[in-house]
């Protein structure tokens, strides 16, 4: 059978399909289709088994991706709305997050000790692992902004107070996006492209952050909302910075360079420079 997920296109069997749904794990979910490709990555294995396990990773990483994506809609509507029973949701389904992602782990695990892949296979198996673990503290950042809702209900924040933070999570849910199309294609220039506009999501971060400390300094009685408000800024500030991790395991994957810890520019000049000279 033909299963669609957001971001891949993919074929399955019907016992795995069971498998999933004994399991608990959630139906690939369906968006805009973007199928799962590797350009660099010609040749196939002459276990076919193993090429279907390597591939199955890719795909249900990219499935705990739209869960996780999910989760940060409803948290930021919840913050928006003062939605006390949504942001109860989005707390309560933290768990399908945090169970996939040990599923999809414990999949890695065997494929390290089984297969035991070398070169590209087994830092696609890395990559895997850290884009995961990346997704599910993005899953925990999506539940404090959920609980942070719950307190802002009970204060009623100035409408001013949220605009910002209501394009913060626009762009966080667009970097997220794009970082998980970025792993689907392993596009390296995709994946430098939410390099830089994490600068925006960063810039817009530090103007609530000024904007609350003004608030909390012209009247102390609003000092518990505005406490809640740059908390979930900062959550949404560190899910764009997951967002940058993602892209930085897709560049390690492709290039086999690690790049963590060298600055936006510098990474640039090396990858083009060997682009050059390839």
């Amino acid at each position: 059978m033909t299963v669609r997920s957001g971001y891949d296109v993919f074929a399955v069997t019907n016992s795995t399909q069971q498998q999933r749904t004994l399991a608990g794990e959630a139906p690939f979910q369906q968006a805009n289709m973007t199928t799962i490709s590797d350009p660099e990555n010609t040749h196939g294995h002459i276990s076919k088994q193993y090429d279907h396990e390597l591939f199955d990773i890719r795909s249900r990483v990219l499935s705990l991706g739209g869960l996780v994506e999910e989760q940060i809609a409803s948290a930021a509507q919840s913050l928006m709305e003062g939605n006390v029973p949504l942001a109860e949701r989005v707390i309560a389904d933290d768990y399908k997050v945090n169970s996939l992602e040990v599923s999809i782990d414990e999949e890695c695990t065997q494929i390290l000790a089984l297969r035991q892949p070398t070169a590209r296979d087994l830092r696609l198996v890395v990559a895997v692992i850290k884009t995961i673990t990346d997704l599910e503290r993005i899953g925990d950042e999506a539940k404090r902004i959920a609980r942070h809702g719950i307190d802002l209900a009970s204060h009623y924040p100035k409408r001013n107070q949220l605009t910002e933070v209501e394009q913060l999570a626009r762009l966080v849910r667009a970097l997220i996006r794009q970082a998980l199309d970025a792993f689907a294609r392993m596009d390296v220039d995709s994946a430098l492209q939410v390099a830089q506009q994490d600068r925006q999501v960063d810039s817009v971060y530090e103007n609530i952050m000024r904007q609350q400390i003004t608030y909390m300094m012209e009247d102390p009685r609003l000092i518990p909302v505005c406490l809640a408000i740059m908390w979930s800024s900062r959550s949404l500030e560190r899910i764009g910075d997951r967002a940058c991790n993602i892209c930085e395991y897709v560049i390690y994957y492709v290039k086999g360079k690690n790049i963590r810890h060298i600055s936006l520019e510098q990474v640039q000049q090396d990858l083009l420079g060997r682009g050059r000279r390839d």
